[in-house]
């Protein structure tokens, strides 16, 4: 994997173990809403919300993205480091009981671990397109999304399971939802890839998975996505190609149980029904 070229006192701190001075970091008062990524590969570590003000010098949260922080005892057990879980970038350490909010847990982070993508360059996209393990696989590589997550969407009943949604009889497709940095990917190159790791002339289907959970939808959260969508469409069809797929207004997301998120990742295979195909 290529990580972000580093400074020799970016180096001290996240290759080094050092620590930077207390009260230096150019996070330690910012409360801005965004999230902060790993400084040397770019993965999401925390969202803004989870920060707080602890007065001990440094950025403190007292929650994590899901997988995004590993952590290890320090050699004396006395302490507990936490790493970037993607490229074990040292971000300092973790004290749990200290009591400062209702999670009682303080990850204490150096600024100069982290990077900063504020609020209105954060984007979220919705797709659903067969099997969302696949479609999952296909996103996650994509630089500039930040987060994806699997899940149900588009159907009636309220905090459906994976063995309801599969009876076909909730209405919900299987879908992912997608954060991502939008100065360095846009919805449209998002859009392209949707239509380009599915079969979207396949009605209720995708491959072998056959059912209405399997049914090709782009669920948009905005005018701007839908004028994107509908165009893209309309741009397959006047190529020959017989699109089905449904452009919605998007609905409740309801993530699927955790067994199911980055399924292919955490098993290390590769998608049977998704296979890229360039349409555009």
């Amino acid at each position: 994997m290529k990580y972000n070229e580093l400074t020799d006192e970016e180096k001290r701190i996240i290759e080094d173990k050092g620590t930077e001075t207390p009260f230096s970091g150019i996070y330690n008062d910012s409360f801005e809403e965004g999230i902060y990524t790993c400084k040397r590969c770019g993965v999401p570590l925390y969202h803004s919300t989870d920060k707080f003000k602890s007065k001990c010098g440094w950025p403190s949260f007292d929650d994590e993205i899901p997988d995004a922080i590993e952590r290890t005892p320090d050699s004396d057990g006395k302490r507990t480091e936490i790493t970037c879980g993607n490229c074990g970038a040292h971000l300092g350490h973790v004290f749990i009981g200290e009591n400062l909010t209702k999670k009682n847990t303080r990850h204490c982070v150096n600024s100069i671990s982290m990077d900063f993508i504020p609020k209105e360059n954060v984007g979220k996209a919705i797709f659903a397109g067969g099997c969302f393990w696949g479609v999952e696989y296909h996103f996650s590589k994509v630089p500039g999304v930040l987060l994806t997550e699997v899940g149900y969407t588009g159907g009636e009943k309220e905090n459906p399971t994976y063995d309801q949604v599969k009876t076909g009889e909730t209405g919900h497709a299987e879908a992912i939802k997608i954060v991502y940095d939008s100065t360095r990917v846009s919805y449209e190159k998002l859009a392209k890839l949707f239509f380009e790791i599915h079969d979207p002339t396949q009605v209720n289907r995708q491959g072998p998975d056959i059912g209405s959970q399997y049914r090709s939808v782009i669920f948009y959260i905005n005018d701007e996505q839908k004028q994107v969508a509908e165009n893209l469409k309309n741009t397959l069809i006047e190529k020959g190609v017989e699109v089905v797929t449904r452009i919605r207004k998007a609905e409740k997301f309801y993530s699927a149980e955790d067994y199911h998120q980055q399924y292919y990742k955490k098993n290390e295979k590769t998608p049977y029904c998704h296979i890229y195909q360039k349409r555009f």
